[in-house]
Formats: C-alpha cells, sequence, structure tokens
C-alpha cells in the first residue's frame, strides 16, 4: 500500500501509523501529521486517531476484516471512530471491500450510497475457479494435503517457471495434540482452547493469550508415550510441499516469520524479486498483493 502511495503522490507526503515502529519514529510521524508535514495517513486501526488538522475524507480498505476491532485496552472499533470522525468533521468515509459485511452492505444500500465496480482494473478477465471436495479425493485413495489437479498444477507452474499462493489460515504445525490412550487434549490454562504445536520451537502455544509451554512427551493424565498431532498448520504444509516439490524454493508467511521488523516487506520482495517457486502463509498473504508472475492460487476451507 505503501509503496503505491509514494509511487503516485511521493514520499514527503505520505506517513506510516503501526504498531512495528518504534517509539521514536512513530513520535516523528505523528509530529509530521501535526504539522500538516504529510498530507496521507497510512496506517493500522490505530491510525484513526491521527492528529489530521484538515481531514479530507476517510478510507477503510477490507471493511469486513475483524482486526479492525481491538481486543485489547482500551477496546474499540476503528470503524466505528471512523464514522463518528466522518460525521463531525463532514467529511465522505469510504468503506472498500470486495466481500463486506452483511450488516455494512445492507446500511449502505438503504442509504443510497451503494458504489459497485462491475469490471476489473485494465478490463482485467476474472480468474478460473475450481472447487475440490477432499472427501472425494480420500475415496480415490489421495490421503496427501493437495488434490490430485493441485498437485498437476504446482508441477506445471514450477517447470514453466510460474509462481503459486497457498493459503491456509492456520499457523503452526498441528491444531492441537492428543494422547491415543486416554483421548487427553493439551490445552491453555488460561483459556482452556486446544494448545497448537510449532515443530521448529517444539513448543505448544496458545493463538489467543499467547500462553506457552514444552511440547509433551508423556500424557499428564495416562503417562503414556502414545502421543499424537492432528489437524494441519502452515509449518505443516510447508514441509509436505518441500518434500513433494524438493527442486522448489518455497518460503513462509505468517506471524511466526514476520515477527522481525521489515521481515513482512522482506519475504514478499523476496518472493516477488529472487525466484521463489511458493509462497504459503496465512492471510497475510492475500492482502491485495501484486505479483504479476502468480498464476495460481490455492485457498483451503475446512
Amino acid at each position: 500500500m505503501v509503496e503505491r502511495f509514494i509511487a503516485r503522490f511521493g514520499e514527503e507526503k505520505i506517513a506510516l501509523l503501526h504498531s512495528k515502529l518504534s517509539v521514536g519514529e512513530r513520535y516523528d510521524e505523528w509530529k509530521r501529521i501535526e504539522k500538516n508535514e504529510a498530507r496521507i495517513v497510512i496506517g493500522a486501526r490505530s491510525a484513526v486517531f491521527a492528529p489530521v488538522n484538515n481531514l479530507g475524507i476517510i478510507i477503510i480498505d477490507e471493511e469486513h476484516d475483524s482486526s479492525y476491532k481491538s481486543d485489547m485496552t482500551p477496546k474499540y472499533n476503528a470503524k466505528e471512530i471512523a464514522m463518528y470522525l466522518a460525521k463531525e468533521e463532514k467529511v465522505p468515509l469510504v468503506l472498500g471491500s470486495a466481500t463486506p459485511n452483511v450488516d455494512t452492505y445492507y446500511r449502505i444500500e438503504k442509504s443510497d450510497n451503494l458504489i459497485t465496480l462491475d469490471k476489473r482494473a485494465n478490463e482485467s478477465s476474472l480468474p478460473e475457479v475450481t472447487v475440490i471436495d477432499m472427501k472425494e479425493e480420500l475415496v480415490m485413495g489421495n490421503r496427501s494435503m493437495l488434490s490430485i489437479k493441485l498437485h498437476e498444477m504446482i508441477e506445471k507452474n514450477i517447470k514453466d517457471k510460474k509462481q503459486t499462493i497457498l493459503f491456509l489460515n492456520r499457523r503452526g504445525y498441528s491444531t492441537f495434540v492428543m494422547c491415543r490412550e486416554c483421548g487427553y487434549v493439551a490445552k491453555c490454562d488460561n483459556c482452556n482452547i486446544t494448545l497448537t504445536y510449532h515443530i521448529r520451537q517444539d513448543r505448544l502455544k496458545c493463538h489467543y493469550c499467547g500462553y506457552e509451554k514444552r511440547n509433551l512427551t508423556e500424557c499428564p493424565e495416562c503417562k503414556s508415550h502414545n502421543i499424537r498431532y492432528f489437524g494441519t498448520g502452515t509449518e505443516k504444509l510447508e514441509s509436505e510441499i518441500n518434500k513433494m516439490f524438493p527442486e522448489a524454493k518455497t518460503i513462509r508467511m505468517d506471524i511466526d516469520t514476520v515477527s522481525k521488523k521489515n521481515s513482512y516487506e522482506d519475504i514478499l520482495n523476496k518472493f516477488r524479486n529472487e525466484n521463489i517457486d511458493i509462497l504459503i502463509g496465512t492471510q497475510m498473504v492475500v492482502k491485495g498483493h501484486h505479483f504479476p508472475n502468480v498464476t495460481l492460487v490455492r485457498s483451503n476451507s475446512c
């Protein structure tokens, strides 16, 4: 997003606000906005509080995204604040989405402020979409994580030097760990939900509160060592892809791989510029990126 705006309006007019900035960087950006040195503010939900003096328009992209609601204190909904600001400042508010929330769509439709895009940019044609039922694949004897057709298409993409994106909205290796003797399932001490196994750290983690502990080697209930791993996350998908296509270059993008500063941009730039064949990731990989060489995208749903 920032790259596109800088290319159009110039770097000096753009201010960036998000939680990955250091305190000093955030202060500098805040002051640039306050002094009217930056005319366009781009940021995550907290950017709605930017000290803009001469507000002209508010745009919320991907308005359906649940991350606009803050679960941390202070709790707030950036969309509701944006609506209040737009009303107070008497400026337009644009809620953009290809898949809007039902309530948003209903309210906008009733207010006669619905604007639709009937054609894609540059008159591009819509992609071919294929829905594959993995239960049918199982009947056919395919126990792989990939359908037969997807496997063939990835092979063809690699051969043709084209790129592939595999989207799986679950990180980690396995979504839960269970004892096959007594049925014990490892759960978070705080949230009482199943812990996800992360193979690289050999840890069990809660994706809600951050609680983690060592992986199980023995069942705490019956002392059995018959521990099994169920479900699939991005780590496991990456491992399986590397086994199926050893000649392919892969890269993974999820919250575990973008924890360092600028790692998000680094991964995307590597995928774009270093001939990476397959990008594997969570919802981060489906945020409107522009990769001309990508000809195959797979989304998993259970």
